[in-house]
């Protein structure tokens, strides 16, 4: 039996109405595919694959599932040690795992045993059997006698805040240099936490047995966890060598921005405070935005025009956190160099945030650490239209350099734009030259790279006032002779 076509233009095709419905419009984040891939990979709870016996190994992937968090309070205050427990929730159902309780400890200083008292270790211990816990995640770095000493008592596998964010990150990475770089923070994570059992893992003859000398000169030899810190320490020297090849590559692309005088602004920030969504606003560039801790780790870098006609460069960075793991500021300082190489710096807060002040404080910090303390700065007041109307004006009179703005919504984005082209470099050489009509591409460049004061067409060419570089002012002027 032969099929039946649905082309109207047959004779005898059934006729098909085109839809009355109008497409969807696209907001200013575009399709957002990248997210809809990303949502559909998801733990399956249930289906974990940890080992009983949590003595056995001293790190694991992580696999987490149902988790319960511990933290303490110092002398910091309450309220700092809540908005970072409330933090490292947010950072654990990033990791996609589901929070079931948390407790916090007034307490100086960690304990070297536990890093909880003993009697909190022993309520944690009660926490966990009684809501069926796989997991405990401290707020803080524990070092591998505090986990260990911690899992004894709890009976159930402990992370600390740099391994989740260590696995958020590798959650995340997509392109090749992202996957190196956390790899190589896992690697450093890793080394001084590995475990071995002594003489049972030796692995071949010390001593002098290869010379024949017989009883009572046979040592242990090498042993297992001395033959994984050698191929870890491998591993880490050839990740260098490829992260530094791929430096190379980005410096070269930096290079070429740079001989073509176009102005480059890093979008930088907290996790979470809407740099992707503005960088979406202000190009369309369509990057991943979601409602996640560390969404973007890949550097996004687009064009933009300013309102005098300039363009410059955006790039969207990886985002920031308190505490952010020593190992990934190194893993990554190829990627923040971005931010250390620009001619300004966005810096985007979350004001709907409980403490914006504490974020900006954790973002400059991770600035200075990667030499970009002394770049211009523009601080994006983000959300402010979900933010208290108190919180925002408190900020803008403490930040002189501010604009409030919703990357939602779009406002105060024409007012940002305004202060970025006040606050970028502008060309140094002013021309006032008439380029010949067969030359629109110098012309062209001036548009793009420069800045038009005035344009005049008359009989002998377009005659243009401009601020431009060097390089495009010789070759303005050597049009320019080359017509007499």
């Amino acid at each position: 039996m032969a099929r039946t076509r649905t082309d109207a233009t047959v004779t005898g095709a059934p006729h098909t109405e085109p839809d009355p419905r109008p497409a969807p419009e696209l907001g200013p984040d575009g399709e957002q595919l990248d997210l809809a891939d990303r949502q559909a990979l998801r733990r399956v709870a249930g289906l974990s694959t940890e080992l009983t016996d949590v003595t056995e190994v001293e790190y694991r992937q992580l696999r987490l599932e149902r988790v319960v968090l511990a933290g303490l309070q110092t002398s910091s205050g309450a309220g700092e040690a809540e908005v970072s427990l409330g933090e490292l929730a947010a950072l654990a159902e990033t990791a996609g795992s589901q929070v079931l309780d948390a407790l916090l400890q007034r307490r100086d200083t960690p304990d070297p045993a536990t890093f909880l008292g003993s009697g909190k270790a022993a309520e944690l211990r009660d926490v966990v059997a009684a809501t069926g816990a796989d997991t405990v995640i401290c707020d803080g770095e524990l070092s591998p006698s505090q986990r260990r000493g911690l899992e004894d008592v709890v009976k159930v596998k402990v992370v600390d805040r740099t391994a989740l964010i260590l696995d958020i990150f590798a959650q995340h990475a997509k392109s090749r240099e992202g996957k190196a770089q956390v790899e190589l923070a896992q690697l450093e994570y890793l080394l001084p936490r590995l475990r071995g059992w002594g003489e049972s893992m030796s692995r071949q003859a010390g001593g002098r047995v290869a010379g024949g000398a017989g009883i009572g000169s046979r040592g242990p030899g090498e042993t297992k966890i001395e033959l994984d810190r050698r191929r870890i320490r491998t591993r880490m020297a050839k990740l260098r060598r490829e992260i530094r090849d791929m430096r190379t590559a980005r410096e070269t692309k930096r290079g070429s921005r740079r001989r073509n005088g176009v102005p480059s602004v890093a979008i930088a920030g907290y996790t979470n405070a809407g740099k992707s969504s503005l960088l979406n606003r202000l190009t369309g560039a369509g990057v991943l935005v979601e409602d996640a801790l560390f969404a973007t780790l890949d550097p996004t870098v687009r064009r933009a025009e300013l309102p005098d006609g300039r363009a410059v460069t955006l790039s969207d960075t990886v985002g920031f956190v308190r505490q952010l793991p020593h190992q990934l500021v190194e893993a990554f300082r190829s990627t923040l160099e971005e931010v250390a190489e620009a001619d300004l710096v966005v810096h985007v807060v979350d004001v709907s945030h409980p403490d914006p002040e504490g974020q900006l404080t954790a973002v400059r910090e991770v600035l200075a650490e990667v030499g970009a303390h002394d770049i211009p700065e523009v601080v994006a007041l983000n959300k402010c239209d979900v933010a208290d109307t108190e919180v925002v004006d408190r900020l803008l009179r403490r930040e002189r350099r501010s604009v409030a703005v919703s990357a939602r919504t779009g406002a105060g984005v024409a007012e940002l734009l305004e202060r970025v082209a006040a606050d970028v470099p502008r060309p140094d050489v002013e021309v006032d030259v008439v380029v010949p009509f067969t030359r629109g591409d110098l012309v062209s460049r001036v548009h793009a790279d420069g800045e038009v004061l005035d344009v005049e067409h008359g009989p002998d060419g377009t005659r243009l006032r401009a601020r431009v570089d060097e390089a495009l002012a010789a070759a303005l002027d050597g049009a320019a002779q080359q017509d007499r």
